[in-house]
């Protein structure tokens, strides 16, 4: 590489959060090696976002960034995600920690740092790379759900059927399991040479977690080959992938298993290059600042939207909007909301209970409207005798209501001196009996 293009790198950062392990008793921040050189060999010049408290508070200060690789990790706290839902018990759980020690030691912090950096992404289209635990976090980012341990909940559902070993410590970096390539993905691109009619190839694996439920706005490698879903050479990168092609290496020796093994850093790089020439382009200033005007109207129409909803429930839903439209667009971004955490989902949904039920509530509030309007028509059509006669109906209801509620009460303390009666009556028998 000659020195104009290590110049170029200079411009084209690439963060990569480190992960941190014990060493001499010390605490160390690391990265793989193999990640790092493939980054470098295609362009792209990494940055280590160190697993530090509150560095996920200041990742302005690593701007600008044209790209984020999210690679391994330990296992992602289950609060994020609704781990509720496994189905396994507290000595399966157990059992999982003893199995799997280094991972199941969770990093809140990291998960912090990486969230905040997935969701950076996904609101800007910066290229985002995810490896192992990078894919899992993209998923949890979007509101997807990750089994806790893929054998031994789909050993449950599956019962009788083989289910693939994701782990082998006895052979860890040679173990391989066969995977079915989708057509028209960018896998199927990358090792298209390697296929052979077979659409299959055999993959490393070094996780005891799974996605369980894929994020609604991703489909399995993307299906289908869309512009706007994966297009390097526009700067267009979301992807996570389970296993480590950088280290999918033959035993003793650094060749590749597959001559399409390093094709997702290589794409990656290229996004990263493309969307940093992309966004510092002048060209890109004037589409950029109307997207952001159109951006910031959808963003106020939603505000105020939820102002209403919450003035409504705070007045009793006494007040209405002016005309109904004004909360549809609450109503509509709960239901295409993404990107959220799962306690951010559950809080907006709570928030926008107002905004979903509002069309009833504005037909109770009118229906309530022209019954008063009503019967102020018909009262003031009554002369001054119906009036007193009604005003004594009402009064007589009163009294017959109150004289039923107290029999009641009378009935219940009735009822309550029996029980005890009957109660002392049988604890004098017992006694007698023994």
């Amino acid at each position: 590489m000659d020195s104009e293009d290590l110049k170029d790198q200079t411009c084209t950062p690439t963060l990569i959060v480190s992960r941190r392990s014990v060493r001499k008793n010390k605490f160390v921040d690391f990265v793989g090696k193999y990640h790092l050189d493939l980054i470098v060999s295609y362009g792209a010049v990494p940055v280590i976002v160190p697993r530090v408290a509150g560095v996920h508070m200041l990742l302005e200060g690593f701007e600008p960034i044209h790209g984020v690789l999210l690679c391994e990790g330990e296992d992602i706290d289950p609060s994020l995600y609704e781990a509720e839902i496994s189905g396994l018990s507290q000595e399966e759980l157990e059992e999982i920690k003893r199995l799997h020690t280094s991972d199941t030691a969770i990093d809140r912090e990291k998960d912090s740092i990486e969230l905040r950096l997935a969701k950076l992404c996904l609101q800007r289209n910066i290229p985002f790379l995810g490896i192992c635990g990078g894919s899992q976090i993209l998923n949890v980012a979007c509101g997807g759900i990750l089994y806790q341990d893929v054998e031994k909940e789909l050993s449950k559902k599956c019962a009788g059927e083989g289910v693939v070993t994701h782990m082998d410590y006895d052979n860890y970096d040679g173990h391989r399991h066969l995977v079915k390539v989708v057509e028209n993905t960018p896998l199927n691109l990358w090792f298209k040479d390697s296929l052979e009619g077979k659409m299959e190839i055999s993959v490393n694996s070094y996780h005891h977690q799974e996605v369980k439920r894929l994020a609604k706005r991703f489909v399995p490698m993307a299906k289908r080959l869309t512009p706007d879903a994966y297009n390097p050479e526009e700067g267009k990168f979301i992807m996570g992938l389970k296993f480590h092609p950088d280290r999918m290496r033959r035993s003793g020796s650094h060749e590749f298993d597959y001559p399409g093994c390093p094709s997702a850093y290589q794409e990656f790089a290229k996004a990263v290059t493309a969307y940093k020439s992309k966004v510092d382009s002048p060209a890109s200033e004037a589409t950029d600042l109307k997207l952001d005007l159109e951006m910031e109207k959808k963003r106020k129409l939603i505000v105020r939207s939820f102002s209403i909803a919450r003035n409504m429930y705070t007045a009793g839903l006494e007040m209405a909007p002016s005309k109904e439209s004004d909360l549809e667009a609450g109503a509509d971004f709960l239901e295409l909301c993404s990107a959220l955490s799962l306690q951010q989902e559950k809080r907006l949904k709570q928030m926008g209970a107002t905004v979903r039920n509002a069309s009833l509530y504005l037909e109770r509030m009118k229906m309530n409207g022209e019954r008063d309007m009503l019967a102020r028509n018909v009262m003031g059509k009554m002369s001054i005798e119906q009036l007193s006669e009604l005003l004594s109906f009402y009064h007589m209801m009163g009294q017959i209501r109150s004289q039923v509620l107290e029999r009641l009460h009378e009935c219940s303390r009735f009822l309550l001196f029996s029980c005890c009666v009957e109660r002392r009556r049988l604890l004098i028998l017992g006694r007698r009996l023994t």
